[in-house]
């Protein structure tokens, strides 16, 4: 059973529905004793970094999902979701995150359109788990604004060049996190979160 967080932001009901087509069993939920129970963690996220880490904090989501990651459970952080992973964001004002991985959030600039949104191909850096299987240069569905940078050496698994290279697929030991929302990414996608699904 994978625990998909609610923490009153996120596309969770799309998350659901693409891991029940998958026939992987979830459920979506705020109650530390049920997410304790599940095996593995998914923690999606649309909006604003520092509005998710407040509800985080209000709501206690954050100290269970670092107790989880202490305990090794595989967790999944997709969009913002992942961003929270890293240490710091400069969306709207300066704000601490999970600190899972070591990096920070910053906004796009330049002359590219903002947001990144529609389909970008991922180029691969370094392997996971959740590259098993898959081929490169496969396309993916981006809706973001802000990236992650200074991102401690060998995480980075995957990248999008967006003028910049944008790290979309990031892993540390059981913490593994999407820029891409891999649930609106086609077949490509579905294999992603199975490979997530699979991970022990």
């Amino acid at each position: 059973m994978i625990a998909i967080v609610d923490y009153g932001v996120g596309n969770l009901n799309s998350v659901q529905n693409a891991l029940k087509s998958l026939n992987i069993l979830s459920i979506i939920s705020s109650n530390a004793e049920e997410i304790s129970k599940c095996r593995s963690i998914i923690v999606p996220g649309v909006g604003a970094f520092p509005d998710a880490m407040k509800n985080m904090k209000e709501t206690g989501i954050d100290k269970i999902i670092i107790q989880a990651a202490k305990e090794g459970k595989p967790i999944l952080g997709i969009c913002l979701g992942m961003q929270l992973f890293f240490e710091e964001s400069c969306e709207i004002e300066k704000c601490q995150g999970l600190g899972l991985l070591k990096g920070n959030i910053i906004k796009l600039e330049g002359s590219i359109k903002i947001p990144h949104m529609g389909w970008n191909s991922l180029s691969f850096e370094n392997n996971s788990p959740l590259l098993r299987g898959i081929e490169e240069n496969q396309y993916v569905y981006f809706v973001h604004s802000y990236y992650a940078v200074n991102c401690e050496e060998g995480i980075v698994n995957a990248y999008s060049i967006y003028e910049k290279k944008i790290p979309a697929i990031v892993s540390k030991g059981n913490i593994f996190g999407m820029q891409f929302h891999p649930e609106k990414s086609g077949d490509f996608g579905m294999k992603l979160l199975k490979n997530f699904a699979e991970v022990v």
